[in-house]
């Protein structure tokens, strides 16, 4: 088969959608499938591009069964509402005539992965013209998030407008898919398909993340005595997750000397909550860059508890992927998040896996994360890793999407 993939991120990041894609293509490639991939350079979550890549020039990589074709693309030092549909659409125009270019090599299906919905127009023109069939997997329903999060709060008139060319242009794809129930209800309600909406999940190694980590490899490195209990947050620190909830939570607790709060990651909003950290004059929390990759068994193990932030609105929007890694790790969590969402009906419908409660109330988080702490007599959550095993595992989840693509063609 003859799989074209077409999305802005990709590997080498570490973390978010650009991961998930890479290990989607290095498997179907390493199941024989030819694949050519159409991204951009590495620059996400730190929203700068990664050293050894350039933005401005057309690059080419090669390896057994797959091309990548990398994109010049704008990444702005502050993406805002304006300054992030630019650096979209810069990668639509940009991808169009190496997307143009593949008519020779005739896929047999392209996949577009969303965001950027933007090339989503392009996608259906290439199938069309190329006799390819077309598959649409939304890992974030950005347009949604954008007026939701408040990131468009001055342009809700538009809401309406931008929903429904959204769904005009959706359910010209032979496939929609998305990554969890909730987002696939709320796909089906905006009539974004004509058929059912493939339920396509976000998976986790479970062989590789697993409850058997060390601890201690991150506690020495760190300077973290084995007393002190750790709150962890781990993934893109961006402006619609809320995480200032973090901040105030930990300024609730600054008089617990044995709770120490740790934020590892990178993105747009790092610098604004590391000032209101010094604008408190919190010493019970620290920040760290992402991790590589191999560490991180050993970084998850580190927690005592996991945090996983929603702000209000945004639950059926996305679905946070550093949930996989952590339900593996067999790690405790909080996530806040509102009923009818994805990440509340996985708590309440598993008891045990982890805790839930309502976004943007710091108190009640502050008061939870005590509770937990004084109640759970161990570092491992069976409940967690059973449900990783079940649903999550990387071999499960991606068979099922090579049988999907199989039937399509």
């Amino acid at each position: 088969m003859r799989i074209l993939i077409y999305g802005i991120n990709y590997s080498p990041e570490l973390t978010g959608i650009g991961k998930y894609t890479g290990e989607l293509v290095d498997w179907l490639s390493a199941q024989n499938h030819e694949c050519h991939v159409i991204t951009t350079p590495p620059y996400y979550p730190a929203w700068k591009i990664a050293k050894g890549f350039s933005p401005f020039r057309f690059t080419r990589e090669e390896k057994k069964n797959l091309a990548i074709y990398r994109c010049p693309l704008w990444v702005p030092k502050k993406p805002r509402t304006i300054s992030r549909l630019l650096h979209l659409f810069s990668f639509t125009l940009t991808s169009f005539p190496i997307l143009v270019s593949q008519f020779a090599w005739k896929p047999d299906v392209i996949v577009c992965i969303a965001p950027s919905f933007f090339c989503a127009p392009q996608a259906i023109l290439f199938s069309k013209l190329a006799g390819a069939k077309s598959w649409l997997h939304f890992q974030d329903f950005e347009i949604c998030a954008m007026f939701k999060t408040g990131m468009m709060s001055s342009l809700k008139n538009l809401n309406n407008l931008a929903h429904s060319v959204q769904s005009l242009f959706t359910r010209r794809f032979s496939r929609v898919s998305t990554i969890s129930h909730t987002m696939c209800d709320s796909a089906a309600k905006r009539r974004v398909s004509f058929d059912p909406i493939v339920f396509f999940p976000n998976w986790v190694d479970i062989d590789f993340i697993t409850p058997r980590a060390d601890s201690r490899t991150f506690r020495e490195k760190w300077g973290i005595d084995r007393k002190t209990k750790v709150v962890l947050y781990s993934g893109n620190l961006g402006e619609k997750q809320g995480l200032e909830l973090i901040v105030e939570s930990a300024g609730l607790l600054a008089d617990e000397k044995n709770i120490l709060f740790v934020i590892v990651g990178d993105g747009a909003h790092r610098s604004a909550l590391q000032n209101m950290v010094a604008s408190h004059g919190l010493k019970n929390i620290r920040f760290y860059p992402l991790q590589a990759y191999e560490l991180l068994p050993d970084l998850l193990k580190l927690a005592d508890i996991h945090l996983i932030i929603q702000k209000k609105g945004s639950g059926d929007s996305f679905l946070p992927s550093k949930l996989t890694s952590i339900l593996s790790a067999g790690g405790h969590f909080i996530v806040t998040a509102e009923k009818e969402t994805e990440l509340y009906h996985i708590v309440n419908a598993h008891p045990g896996i982890g805790t839930v409660i309502p976004p943007e109330n710091p108190e009640l988080m502050a008061s939870t994360i005590v509770t937990i702490l004084k109640n759970h007599t161990g570092s491992y959550n069976p409940v967690a890793r059973t449900y990783a095993e079940t649903h999550l595992g990387k071999e499960t989840v991606l068979s099922r999407f090579e049988n999907e693509l199989t039937q399509l063609l």
